[in-house]
């Protein structure tokens, strides 16, 4: 990157945009990269260790959910809020007091003493990090030039698609290496670092103290109220069977009564903590409603395939992270590629090959069995890993290309919320799926375990005399339970083909959708687009 025109104390502005990258504000924004994937990361290692962290804060099954569930309740609310921040105290010093409380709070997760402890401090962790994410995305458009853009959003994508991939792995490392206190000790040295060189380099525009006057702290409480439910019900929904549970009950009931005042609230003040009037552009509406889709894909197939490998194949956590690796080495062949199709090519067919290209990795894994293992599942993870740079880059560009830049900042947030939205309403509906055609995959294999099957008899009888040699008292008993634990797995894995399978749909229909989003236009954004 060459030197700016620019100084680093200039405000960027829609009738002066910059034709070079100032090589500090370059380093700065690497830097918020770099933050941007501690984020990322922190969910998807955490997650691989829970049972550590259960185990050492002596913490039941069900407490031991709301270390994620709590992280991310609080980061779905701060991230629409970081638009509204970044005008009020910069984008600048809003990264770095995210850094610095993402950092601080990863210290106290560390030494949390009890599992009340550690879901607060969690909390705090997720909600004062969420700002990272959001900013990363706003400050591309404010510091790159249109023809720098791709390369920019290169970058990103690929970092905002590894950290998924690369969590698991790297938390089951850390632990078995370890102590499940380094999932948040590994997070002190960069995060303070990054909130250092951001405070240094990053000078892009100012803060308004004026926007104070007009706070909406309803606004805010409605929001807050409305996104923290309805994270609530997603997460615990699948695990306590939806509406049997009487606080499920109660979280939807609030969820439906705030996120009505909030969107009422959004559409008559006069100054709106969220600005919602952005989804009046066509692309950016549908980037967002790709970008929910994308959520769906990316959280949703990092999620299932290690819950298959150890549910149904017994796999550890490291064996896990060396099967998806191929996503990410793949990822990274694709990324220049995708990068320079993008900058060539209209963003909806770049767009449109990337969605249908997902769909054919994800459903090849909806036709597998109970054996699977690393050599058959290379080509699915491959063509899915090779796919996502060719989505998440035009989806941004589709989104947030043709806004004003004084909208940029807004936009982000409500861009990156979709996607987190996505994730949750996916993983929701995958677990309520899994039980579901689990349940009725069993009954129908359990319908060949009677009197009348000459197989299930030979077997039985074969599985009794192999545990009556071992000497077990009820050899019988324990032939019966093998059976139903076989017929447990195959029931299993017909479920998660099931949901593959779904999955890949929902990308056809994304495809099928594409042909309502216009053409992005080159150059850069009006100043008169909405």
């Amino acid at each position: 990157m060459s030197s700016a025109a620019t100084s680093p104390g200039s405000i960027v502005r829609p009738d002066n945009p910059v034709q070079h990258v100032d090589t500090t504000k370059f380093i700065g924004w690497v830097a918020m990269v770099v933050g941007m994937f501690l984020a990322i990361l922190d969910i998807q290692i955490v997650a691989s260790s829970l049972e550590n962290i259960q185990a050492g804060l002596s913490a039941s099954p069900d407490e031991i959910g709301w270390v994620q569930t709590s992280y991310l309740i609080a980061e779905v609310v701060m991230i629409p809020l970081s638009g509204f921040l970044s005008r009020l105290i910069s984008t600048r010093w809003l990264f770095v007091a995210s850094a610095i409380g993402f950092t601080i709070f990863s210290i106290a997760s560390a030494f949390a003493w009890s599992i009340e402890s550690m879901i607060w401090f969690r909390a705090a962790q997720g909600f004062l990090g969420g700002a990272m994410i959001p900013t990363v995305f706003a400050t591309t458009y404010i510091i790159f030039p249109a023809d720098k853009r791709n390369t920019a959003s290169v970058m990103i994508g690929l970092i905002a698609t590894m950290a998924p991939t690369v969590g698991p792995t790297l938390g089951g490392y850390l632990t078995q290496s370890f102590s499940w206190h380094w999932l948040f000790l590994i997070n002190v040295l960069p995060g303070m670092l990054i909130a250092l060189v951001v405070a240094i380099t990053l000078d892009v525009d100012r803060g308004d103290r004026s926007l104070l006057r007009g706070f909406d702290l309803r606004g805010l409480l409605a929001m807050a109220a409305f996104l923290g439910s309805l994270e609530y019900v997603l997460d615990e929904g699948p695990k306590d069977d939806w509406f049997d549970e009487r606080a499920i009950v109660y979280g939807a009931v609030i969820c439906v009564i705030s996120g009505l005042y909030f969107f009422r609230r959004m559409f008559t003040y006069d100054h709106p903590i969220v600005d919602l009037r952005s989804f009046r552009d066509r692309n950016f509406a549908m980037g967002c409603i790709f970008s929910f889709t994308l959520g769906i894909g990316l959280y949703g197939s990092v999620y299932i395939l290690p819950l298959l490998l150890s549910r149904v194949r017994g796999y550890d956590s490291l064996e896990i992270g060396t099967i998806m690796a191929v996503t990410g080495i793949c990822q990274f062949i694709s990324a220049p590629i995708a990068g320079k199709l993008t900058a060539k090519l209209p963003a909806r067919v770049v767009l449109g090959f990337g969605l249908a290209l997902f769909a054919v990795g994800v459903a090849l894994n909806g036709f597998q069995n109970s054996q699977v293992s690393f050599h058959e599942l290379i080509l699915p993870q491959a063509v899915r890993g090779f796919a996502l740079m060719f989505c998440m880059l035009p989806i941004t560009n589709l989104a947030l290309g043709t806004l004003p830049p004084e909208k940029i900042k807004n936009a982000s947030g409500l861009y990156n919320l979709m996607r987190n939205l996505g994730g949750a309403i996916g993983l929701a509906a995958i677990n309520t799926m899994l039980d579901k055609r689990t349940d009725l995959h069993f009954a129908h294999l359990a319908e060949h375990i009677n009197t009348a099957s000459t197989g299930f008899q030979n077997y039985l009888a074969t599985m009794t005399a192999r545990y009556s040699a071992m000497g077990l008292p009820d050899p019988q008993a324990s032939a019966m339970k093998s059976i139903v634990n076989i017929i447990t797995r195959e029931a299993s894995m017909i479920s998660f083909n099931d949901v593959q399978l779904a999955m890949a749909g929902i990308f056809i229909l994304a495809l099928l959708l594409l042909p309502l989003a216009r053409p992005a236009r080159s150059g850069k954004p009006s100043a008169d687009a909405h």
